[in-house]
């Protein structure tokens, strides 16, 4: 009884056993299935997808490459090959104008060294010319140096000179430099010379209007021992700042010298020069404020000394471009 319940337990654990296994192969089988339909489907896809590209890609007629062709040979003969070619070597051309020639630094003072002797050779010259004419020498010798100098390196560039103080080498770079670098080199090297100031006086009188003989101060008359003299300004210590002392009129600034004088302390500088501001417009002055109308200062010099006197000198307006042509300010040397 007992050995058949045994037989009986081992029927039953085999079957499950069985049953088990049975249940592992279906799942491997089924997941295999899975995967060989995925692998189905993505193939697929890629067989699309390769086959619509190729559709893309027409199939073209014999007369149509044929016209293709035609069209692609009458757009090449048409093609402005010369205009292309010169607008190369125009874009060429601009592209080594805008490139500084940078010269070596021997040749660079050589060409200092030339430039201050023709300079100097001009000392001797310029003795009797004013300001504006020396300047003038000066420009037309050095244009006339660059000149000559660019004649010599461009014949050593073409023939190959051997009398030449420049080496062959050099020239093609000095040739440049001189020619279409020149305003570098010249702040390169140091050189400037002040170009001329053109000062033009203008007569706003109208036409036919007669002369004025005197020109009188406004405001009230001068007294004689205010030595009044127009368009002059004297130099001298200042004794009151006319920044800050106006008068009405120029009589008034002569009388307020006169009582500086009269009542200055012993010790004090006494007034015998006043400068007076009489322009509606203001005073030129070298200094740098602005002064205005009706200035009037009080100097004192042991020996008064004009500044200027009538007109500003030309080589004063050239270095000082505002300044006008007439000296407008009214000064006066008194007696102590």
């Amino acid at each position: 009884m007992a050995r058949g319940e045994w037989r009986l337990q081992l029927h039953h654990r085999g079957n499950s056993i069985c049953s088990y296994k049975k249940i592992t192969l279906l799942v491997c089988f089924f997941n295999i299935v899975v995967a060989l339909y995925s692998l189905r489907s993505l193939y697929a896809s890629l067989y699309i997808y390769s086959g619509s590209v190729a559709r893309n890609f027409g199939v073209y007629r014999p007369d149509q490459i044929r016209k293709t062709e035609e069209s692609n040979q009458i757009r090449k003969a048409y093609k402005p090959v010369e205009l292309i070619k010169l607008v190369k070597e125009l874009e060429g051309e601009f592209s080594r104008e805008n490139v500084a020639v940078e010269l070596p630094r021997h040749l660079k003072q050589k060409i200092i060294d030339e430039v201050l002797q023709r300079l100097g050779n001009l000392h001797g010259s310029r003795k009797n010319m004013s300001h504006s004419q020396g300047m003038a020498k000066e420009r037309e010798a050095v244009e006339n140096w660059r000149k000559e100098k660019l004649k010599e390196v461009k014949l050593t560039v073409v023939r190959g000179n051997s009398n030449s103080t420049i080496p062959h080498e050099e020239a093609g770079m000095l040739a440049r430099a001189l020619e279409s670098d020149w305003a570098v080199l010249s702040e390169e090297i140091g050189l400037w010379i002040p170009t001329e100031v053109a000062n033009e006086e203008h007569n706003d009188k109208p036409e036919g209007a007669a002369e004025i003989e005197e020109e009188v101060l406004p405001g009230k008359p001068l007294p004689p021992e205010c030595n009044a003299e127009l368009h002059t300004d004297y130099d001298g210590a200042a004794v009151r700042w006319g920044l800050t002392h106006h008068k009405d009129s120029a009589a008034d600034c002569c009388q307020a010298c006169l009582d500086q004088a009269k009542h200055a302390k012993e010790g004090e500088k006494k007034c015998n020069i006043w400068v007076y501001c009489p322009s509606q417009f203001g005073c030129h002055s070298p200094d740098i404020y602005e002064h205005k109308h009706q200035e009037c200062w009080l100097k004192y010099a042991e020996k008064p000394k004009q500044n200027f006197k009538d007109r500003y000198p030309e080589w004063y307006r050239n270095s000082h471009p505002s300044a006008p042509v007439i000296v407008p300010w009214a000064s006066g040397v008194v007696s102590a």
